[in-house]
């Protein structure tokens, strides 16, 4: 009977998954790395939201350039995950949240998000309601496939990097 009770839990906390968020793919430390020195460098300052972050290692590399790292993360598992990695680290911050309907922090400055073909259209849409709530342009850089319908400022490797300028309506 336990057996049937952990197979039962296992198959909701991956269905979580498979349904409301992304699949868990993990970046590499050394193509981070490549991100955060070549591309779009981050700094004391700088507040990164990582969408979907798994295991919180693009956290934990944001930490080591002294900004504040945000992750978002819908299965519980890679919260507990990542917030044991990086335990006592200040600058990082793990919620248990659906980041579809979470707002953004206020200050953020920077979003990642590993971008899936099928989840391309509802995330611009998500940064442009949150550049619109904010009132300021929005950067993210997105890992993986492009977002659809939209050109990428520029393009490193398997990242795309993106900007969301407010829009006002009267």
């Amino acid at each position: 009977m336990l057996w049937i009770y952990i197979v039962g839990c296992i198959v909701v906390l991956v269905g979580i998954s498979v349904f409301f968020g992304a699949p868990y793919v993990p970046s590499l430390r050394r193509d981070i790395k490549s991100l955060f020195d070549e591309f779009t460098p981050v700094a004391k300052g700088d507040v990164v939201l990582d969408i979907g972050s798994g295991d919180g290692i693009v956290l934990r590399e944001v930490s080591r350039r002294g900004a504040k790292a945000v992750g978002y993360e819908i299965h519980p598992l890679f919260v507990g995950i990542s917030k044991l990695l990086s335990l006592g680290d200040r600058r990082v911050l793990v919620r248990w949240v659906n980041a579809w309907v979470a707002p953004f922090p206020d200050d953020v400055t920077l979003i990642y998000a590993f971008a899936v073909g099928r989840d391309g259209a509802k995330l611009s849409k998500k940064v442009q309601g949150e550049a619109n709530r904010l009132g300021r342009p929005l950067t993210i850089v997105c890992y993986g496939n492009p977002l659809p319908g939209r050109t990428p400022a520029r393009s490193f490797e398997a990242y795309h990097l993106y900007s969301f300028e407010p829009l006002h309506h009267n």
